[in-house]
C-alpha cells in the first residue's frame, strides 16, 4: 500500500506546479466524490448527509461532510497549499547583458536560494483575462523546461563554495533565453487561451521541473519539489475522503500563503475558517460557541528530520527521523499549539491507527518558525495539536522526505476525522 500511497503523491506534487493547481486538483476529486461546491456569495442550504466544498481566492478550500443527526461539534484539520518560491512581476521581462532576456521575480518565502540555480524552471499560476465585458479567471502552467537561473562559473568566482551571498535582484533572476521582446507574453497567452491583448493580470510562480521520485535502496524516500507542505495537503485529504461518518462535522482547510505570514484574505489569518464555520453552525441551528467547545483542531506541516550530516543543529532528545512516523511537535513559545491534552488526544489517534508517533522541538537556541495552529486558533480557540511528517532540505527547491510516513498519516487522519470529540463537566475528554 505505501507505495501505491507514494506513486499517488508523486502524481499529485507533479499537477499541482502552483497553489492554484493543488486547490484545483482537490476540487476536482472532491466533484468526482459527489461534494457540491458552494459559493460564498449565495446563501449555503445544507442537509443532513451532506457533502460540500467552498473555495476562496481560487487557492483556500474548506470542504465538510453534515452529520445525518444533530452536530456536536467539529473535526478540524488544516494544511496549506504554497511553497516557497519565486513571483514573477506583470512586467515580467528584462532585457539583460549578452542580448539575454530574463524575467523581473521576487522571492515568496524564506527559500534556499541557491537550491533553485542551474536546473530547469517553469512559470504556473493563475492569469485574468478579458472576455467580452466580464473578466475570467484561469489557470496557466507552461508545461516544458522553460528557465534557467545560471551560476557564475567557479573560473570567475573562487569563493563560490565558501558561500558567496546572493542578490535576489542580480543573480536570482531567470534565464528566458535570448527572443526578442514579448516573448514571454506570447507564451503566457498561449498558455491561457486568450489573445494577448487580452490578458489583464498574473499571479505567476516559478516551480522546478525536475520530477518527484522514489529513491534510497528499497524505494523508501521520497524526493520532489514542494513536499512542504503539499505530503501533508496529500494525507489529511485523503484521510478525510476515507473517514466514516461521526456525530462531529469533519472539515479539512487548505490555507494559502502560510510561507509569508497567513495575513492575507485566503490565509489562516483570515476570517475564511469562522466565516464557514459559522455558517455551517447557523445552517444546523446551533451556536457556534457551543459547538466550539467539542471540537478539536490538528495543524498538519512537515517537520525537521535530524540531518545526517548535522546531527548537532536538532534537540538532543527530540528529534526526529524519516519513516519514524508522524510527528508532534512542541514549541515552549506557543509557536506550535500542542499541550498535554492535545497530545494525549492524538496520541491516542496514532495508536488507534496503529501508526508511529515522534516528537519534535527546535535546539533550544534556535528558534524556528510558525505555521496555521497558533493564527487559526486565535481566531478559533479550539484544543490544537501541530503534526507533521519529517523531511529534509525544508524550503529547498527540492526536499527529501519518507515515503512510508505517507501513508501513516492517510491512516491516523482517517481515524480521526471519522471520531468525534467531547467534553466531560468533570474536565474529561470522552470519543
Amino acid at each position: 500500500m505505501e507505495q501505491s500511497i507514494s506513486r499517488q503523491l508523486l502524481d499529485f506534487l507533479s499537477a499541482s506546479p502552483s497553489c492554484y493547481h493543488a486547490v484545483a486538483n482537490l476540487e476536482g476529486r472532491l466533484l468526482e466524490e459527489g461534494y457540491e461546491q458552494l459559493l460564498e456569495f449565495q446563501p449555503w442550504k445544507l442537509t443532513p448527509g451532506g457533502r460540500y466544498f467552498v473555495v476562496r481566492g481560487d487557492s483556500t478550500l474548506a470542504a465538510f461532510r453534515v452529520p445525518q443527526t444533530a452536530c456536536r461539534g467539529f473535526m478540524l484539520a488544516a494544511a496549506h497549499s504554497d511553497s516557497p518560491t519565486f513571483k514573477v512581476r506583470q512586467q515580467a521581462e528584462v532585457p539583460s547583458a549578452g542580448g539575454c532576456v530574463r524575467l523581473s521575480v521576487e522571492p515568496y518565502g524564506g527559500m534556499i536560494s541557491r537550491s533553485w540555480m542551474d536546473r530547469p524552471l517553469s512559470v504556473a499560476g493563475r492569469v485574468v483575462v478579458r472576455q467580452g465585458t466580464r473578466l475570467e479567471t484561469r489557470l496557466v502552467n507552461i508545461d516544458r523546461d522553460l528557465l534557467v537561473i545560471p551560476s557564475v562559473a567557479i573560473h570567475l568566482d573562487r569563493e563560490v563554495n565558501k558561500g558567496t551571498p546572493l542578490r535576489a535582484d542580480q543573480d536570482l533572476l531567470p534565464l528566458l533565453g535570448c527572443a526578442g521582446p514579448g516573448a514571454f507574453r506570447t507564451l503566457l497567452a498561449e498558455a491561457a487561451a486568450a489573445a494577448e491583448e487580452d490578458l489583464i493580470s498574473t499571479e505567476l510562480f516559478l516551480y522546478p521541473r525536475t520530477p518527484g521520485t522514489l529513491l534510497g535502496a528499497s524505494e523508501e524516500l521520497i524526493a520532489s519539489p514542494r513536499l512542504d507542505d503539499l505530503q501533508c495537503v496529500f494525507g489529511c485529504f485523503r484521510g478525510f475522503l476515507q473517514a466514516e461518518d461521526s456525530a462531529s462535522v469533519p472539515l479539512f482547510c487548505v490555507f494559502n500563503n502560510e510561507e509569508v505570514g497567513s495575513a492575507t484574505r485566503q490565509g489562516a489569518d483570515s476570517t475564511f475558517l469562522t466565516d464557514v464555520l459559522g455558517r455551517i453552525s447557523a445552517a444546523a441551528g446551533a451556536e457556534l460557541p457551543v459547538l466550539a467547545a467539542n471540537s478539536f483542531f490538528v495543524s498538519a506541516d512537515n517537520a525537521h528530520a535530524v540531518h545526517p550530516s548535522h546531527p548537532e543543529y536538532a534537540d538532543c532528545g527530540e528529534r526526529p527521523v524519516l519513516n519514524g512516523g508522524i510527528v508532534l511537535k512542541y514549541s515552549a513559545g506557543q509557536k506550535y499549539t500542542t499541550d498535554a491534552v492535545s497530545a494525549a488526544v492524538f496520541q491516542e489517534i496514532c495508536r488507534l491507527a496503529q501508526v508511529p508517533v515522534q516528537r519534535y522541538s527546535n535546539r533550544a537556541d534556535l528558534p524556528g518558525g510558525s505555521t496555521l495552529g497558533n493564527i487559526s486558533s486565535a481566531h478559533f480557540s479550539v484544543p490544537s495539536v501541530d503534526i507533521g511528517l519529517a523531511q529534509l532540505a525544508m524550503h529547498a527547491a527540492y526536499e527529501v522526505a519518507g515515503a512510508r510516513d505517507t501513508e501513516a498519516l492517510v491512516r491516523a487522519m482517517t481515524v480521526y476525522f471519522g471520531r468525534s470529540f467531547c467534553r466531560l463537566p468533570d474536565g474529561g475528554i470522552q470519543w
